[in-house]
């Protein structure tokens, strides 16, 4: 009599250890989860803080240098595709992700020709408001960068997690997904060429 009991527990005593064991993982995984998803959002916000500078700057360049429509309507543009993505489920789909990715990269080459259209004109250059709206921008590239990094960090130690064997049952099982990374732009493995 007492054999099936001692089976008995030993078999509850085992099932409560797997299950403490899934829902330890699952929880684990939902954490990692959702730190991808804060740092995507602080990814968003750094976007957003360049996208609402650039109509200042761009106002602020075109009252000294007004004859350079064609940098102004490559800015204008580029911004335009970057507020028109649908930011619904960029995180799931990676097809997406390289969509937004390319706009934003986008974004930075125009910004960049302005920059260049800007060393033309030593008035602006000393103007106040244009060295701010510059310094502002110089500062969101930076937070930029680092927000990336910060959200590959977080991606990469998700994505570990959910390879990893035993956990990798539990992610299968909670339809958890590995997350893209933000990689470098096409051509950014080439030094710029400076000629004096």
């Amino acid at each position: 009599m007492k054999k099936p009991w001692i089976i008995l527990i030993a078999v509850l005593l085992v099932l409560f250890i797997m299950g403490r064991w899934f829902v330890g993982t699952r929880n684990g995984l939902v954490v990692r989860d959702e730190a991808v998803k804060t740092a995507w959002s602080q990814v968003e916000n750094v976007y957003q803080r360049r996208a609402d500078l650039i109509p200042n700057l761009v106002e602020t360049v075109k009252g000294v240098a007004s004859f350079e429509r064609e940098t102004f309507t490559a800015v204008a543009e580029a911004r335009s595709k970057v507020n028109n993505i649908n930011m619904q489920g960029v995180l799931d789909d990676p097809q997406k992700f390289q969509q937004f990715q390319a706009s934003q990269g986008q974004l930075s080459s125009a910004l960049s020709r302005l920059m260049v259209v800007v060393e033309r004109y030593p008035d602006l250059k000393a103007n106040q408001s244009f060295l701010n709206l510059q310094a502002q921008l110089e500062g969101t590239e930076n937070r930029i960068a680092v927000e990336r990094r910060r959200f590959n960090e977080a991606s990469q130690g998700y994505n570990t997690a959910i390879r990893l064997f035993p956990a990798s049952i539990v992610a299968g099982m909670g339809g958890f997904s590995a997350r893209a990374y933000f990689e470098a732009e096409t051509g950014a493995e080439q030094a710029p060429e400076v000629q004096f």
